[in-house]
């Protein structure tokens, strides 16, 4: 199916765009893959880590953090969600310079028999200061928006259904120390391959944490992963890394067998000592299942065995963060 891109100018620093694409499913499954914001990591590349921050009624805001250009960037938006209509109407509510406005629509329309259904995301944005900013942001929408509605249109027309081919889970460990030094123990992933059997190598490099990122420093990693049977395999992933709170991440390169895998660490504290939380969503490629996961694997044992083996990675990796930690306070 093409994609068409429909690009209008006024006046002044004030442009619009709007990305349409047909859609050979339901308006409402469209419609729901967008309104569940959580699951957005997994459905569009760009996307790191999004929240509901709350929601009345139909009024919902949320926050994001998404690959813009080259940079990480977060922002919140409040979006009014129509289902009657399968429309949701977002806007920016404090818009980083040079922008001044930035608001949209997501609005989707089901076949009939003349005509294949649609799918449309716009956007309006006005700029200030800056004369060329209208034009970058006009190149990365065009980017990020052709990815967006391309990727939601393939989730939408999956026979399968989101619930079949998405796992979350999660795993935890009590570790006696306080949590500045087991955050610092999962922050330094410099040191994993010295420290975690699973990791034969790895390269990381750090951003500072600043306002375009809402206070997280932003790590981008390349890990080699040896698997039991003798393998190893290539991932890798962006991180966002909030000091003594939790670590989200997001594996931009997943491995075979998975369409995209997101996760964090989360750190609380207890009488104890910490208590970490390892936390999993994966999504299945249903192409390849058979061919990682063996002959005859059906989704739901794929997702079985798909948990059993990063959630086996996360927990050797806190089973290390205990042994090293109270090893060297026993020191």
């Amino acid at each position: 199916m093409d994609t068409q891109t429909h690009v209008r100018t006024a006046e002044g620093p004030t442009r619009s765009a709007e990305h349409v694409t047909e859609l050979a499913a339901s308006a409402r499954r469209a419609y729901g893959l967008i309104e569940d914001v959580g699951r957005w990591p997994l459905l569009f590349a760009p996307c790191i880590w999004s929240q509901q921050l709350d929601r009345t009624g139909d009024v919902q805001r949320i926050r994001l953090w998404a690959v813009v250009g080259s940079e990480v960037r977060s922002w919140t938006s409040r979006r009014v969600l129509d289902p009657a209509s399968n429309r949701i109407d977002f806007a920016q509510e404090n818009p980083a310079a040079p922008l001044t406005e930035m608001t949209g629509h997501w609005r989707f329309e089901d076949p009939s028999p003349d005509s294949p259904g649609r799918l449309e995301l716009g956007h309006r944005w006005t700029t200030a200061g800056d004369p060329h900013a209208a034009d970058r942001i006009a190149a990365a929408l065009e980017s990020n928006s052709t990815a967006e509605i391309g990727a939601l249109r393939t989730w939408a027309e999956r026979p399968e259904g989101p619930d079949e081919l998405i796992l979350s889970f999660s795993d935890d460990e009590l570790v006696a120390a306080p949590v500045p030094e087991v955050y610092d123990f999962l922050y330094r992933a410099d040191l994993w391959p010295k420290r975690l059997p699973h990791v034969a190598g790895l390269d990381v490099e750090t951003t500072p944490a600043d306002a375009a990122t809402a206070g997280a420093e932003v790590q981008t990693m390349d890990m080699e992963t040896s698997a039991a049977d003798g393998s190893t395999h290539l991932t890798q992933s962006v991180r966002l890394c909030f000091t003594d709170e939790r670590i989200v991440y997001k594996q931009t390169t997943p491995p075979r067998g998975l369409l995209a895998h997101s996760g964090e660490w989360l750190f609380s504290t207890r009488p104890e000592g910490t208590r970490v939380t390892a936390w999993h969503t994966v999504a299945l490629d249903p192409t390849a299942v058979e061919s990682v996961f063996g002959p005859g694997t059906t989704l739901a044992e794929a997702l079985r065995k798909a948990r059993d083996i990063i959630g086996a990675n996360s927990r050797g990796t806190l089973r290390a963060a205990r042994s090293h930690l109270e090893q060297g306070a026993a020191e």
